[in-house]
Parts: C-alpha cells; structure tokens; sequence
C-alpha cells in the first residue's frame, strides 16, 4: 500500500512541474486592463513625448549656438536634456503602441532590452543632477577657483564617470533578472518592463536579486539624494551671508530650477520604489507615480529651465530671431 502511494504520487509532481511552463513572451499591463484602445490618452502620452523631444532638443540647440552658455553649468544641463530624451524614448513608444491598438504582448529578449536601458538612464540621470547641484555648489562657495575646478576635463571625466556607472548599475541588473525563471501568469503589471514586476512574475528565488536591487537604490538613488541635500544646506549657509537681499535672491534663482527638478524626480521615485513590495502589484498609485519621474519630469525639465532662467530665454528668443 506505502509503496503505491508512492508511486501514484510521483506523476502528480511530474504534472505540477509540466505545468509551470518557461515565458518567452509577456504581457505588459499598461496604465489598466482594458482590452480596447485608448484614444484619448493615446493623443495625451503623445503630446507629452513630442513636447518632450521638442523642448530637449531646444534647450542642446541653444546650448550649443549661444557661447554664453558654455559653461560648466549648461554643459551639465545638456546632458541632462540628453537623458531626458532617452528616458523618455525608452518607456513611452511601447506605451504609445499598447493604448493604439492594445496589443500588450512583448518578447523576453525586448523586455529584458527596455529594462537595461530604462535602468541607464534613471542611474544617469540621479548622478548628473548630483553633479549639477556640486557645480551650483562650487560656483556660490567658491568663485574664484569655480573655472579651475570645474575645468572641461573634469566636466568630461565627471560625465563619462555618471554614464559608466549606469551601465555597470544596468549590467548588473539584467544579468540578476537573466537568471530568474519566468513562469504563468506572464502579465507584467505595469506600462513597462521594470526590476520589481519582474521579480513579482519569477517563479524563481528572487532574494539575491532583489538585495542587488536594495544595494542599487541605496547607492545610486538615497546616496546622491543624500549629497544634494548636504550641498544645499551648505549653499543655503553661505547665501546667508550675503549682506544684500539682492544678493541673496540672485544667489537663490540660481539654484531654484534645479532644487525643483530633483525634488519632482527624487520625490516621486522614491515612492515609487521604497513602497512596500507587499503592496506593489495591487496599488494603482505606484503607476501614477512613476509616470511623473518617466515621462512628466523629461518634459518638465526643459519647461522648468527655460522659463525660470534667464539666460535660457535669452539665448532661446535670440535663436528664434525675437527681440
């Protein structure tokens, strides 16, 4: 009797390993689980994209052009108009093409494609808005060494560095999902393939993953958060000493573009991954918010430099033959 007991059981676990069949493809959710198209916000996702790219590529056009705006200063904004563009470009096509004709599926090797770039591309842009507040830093503290310290080879060293370290941040993280196994259900529930969804549909043990993952967020996101913080506490000391209120207030206008940029993208984003993971699959709002440091923040950039910097505008209306 023990022994066909044991017997019968062994096709019973045979048929429960056949049935958690490998995922070649997946189906990205989207914004909801509608099957239909969405027209309307199909037309708003591209608006934003196509204000997105516009604006970017002004805000390097001018850049470029005017010779008042090689400076350290705007050498980082550009980079940073440079990431926008890629960031931007590498969530919402597919988005576009899900809400047109709601088709959801993608390939393992495409979403693996979109992860290492989107993951590029958040790394890339928390570095250079860190180097951006140390050259606002090094400009206000110290004016007489700021063209000796921020010299064009340490501007191109510290980008090449920023860059680098999203690529190494990338590799990292495509090779830990690489050697998951994906098994049903195979929706991904979210507008794009990202480290956490990911790990929700692996049927694998995902711990050394997601602590990779942790190191990644901790070093890359909390740390430079933690560096730009500590900058404008110094900053914010050394305005304070300035005698005159104009002084002060021209000191300030030149920090508050950037403070703005990295309180929308480091507030949302940390939302958007400390969040309980517990709660991840089921809470709309992590969607809502990752759509501000996606795809609102690259378009708020370029809106946000122009419009509060004045040699920006300058630089803009002379570039468009406007007195």
């Amino acid at each position: 009797m023990a022994q066909r007991r044991k017997i019968n059981s062994f096709p019973m676990e045979d048929t429960n390993w056949r049935n958690q069949s490998a995922v070649s493809i997946f189906l990205i959710v989207g914004l909801s689980e509608t099957p239909d198209p969405q027209i309307l916000l199909f037309l708003v996702f591209l608006a934003i994209y196509l204000i997105t790219v516009i604006g970017n590529i002004m805000i390097l056009s001018v850049i470029s052009i005017d010779q008042r705006l090689h400076t350290p200063m705007y050498f980082f904004l550009a980079n940073l108009a440079v990431v926008d563009i890629f960031l931007s470009s590498v969530t919402v096509p597919k988005l576009l093409y899900i809400l047109i004709t709601a088709q959801k599926s993608i390939s393992y090797a495409g979403c693996v494609t979109q992860l290492y770039f989107f993951q590029l591309c958040m790394v890339v842009e928390c570095y250079i808005l860190t180097v951006m507040a140390y050259d606002r830093y090094v400009a206000i503290c110290f004016p007489l060494n700021y063209t000796l310290i921020m010299s064009r080879a340490v501007r191109i060293r510290t980008v090449l560095a920023c860059w680098a370290s999203g690529v190494l941040n990338s590799v990292v993280q495509v090779v830990s999902v690489s050697h998951l196994n994906f098994c049903s259900p195979n929706k991904v529930d979210h507008f794009f393939c990202d480290v956490t969804p990911l790990f929700k549909l692996s049927c694998s043990d995902t711990k050394v993953g997601e602590g990779l993952f942790m190191i990644v967020v901790v070093v890359a996101g909390m740390g430079p958060l933690i560096f730009i913080l500590v900058t404008y506490g110094r900053i914010i000391a050394a305005v304070t000493n300035i005698s005159t209120s104009k002084g002060r207030q021209k000191t300030f206008s030149t920090c508050a573009s950037h403070f703005l940029v990295v309180s929308l993208y480091y507030g949302s984003g940390i939302f958007s991954y400390i969040w309980p993971s517990s709660t991840y699959a089921m809470d709309k709002d992590v969607k809502v918010v990752a759509v501000m440091y996606t795809i609102m923040t690259p378009m708020l950039n370029p809106v946000i430099y122009s419009l509060r910097n004045r040699e920006v505008k300058r630089a803009m209306r002379k570039a468009m033959g406007i007195p």
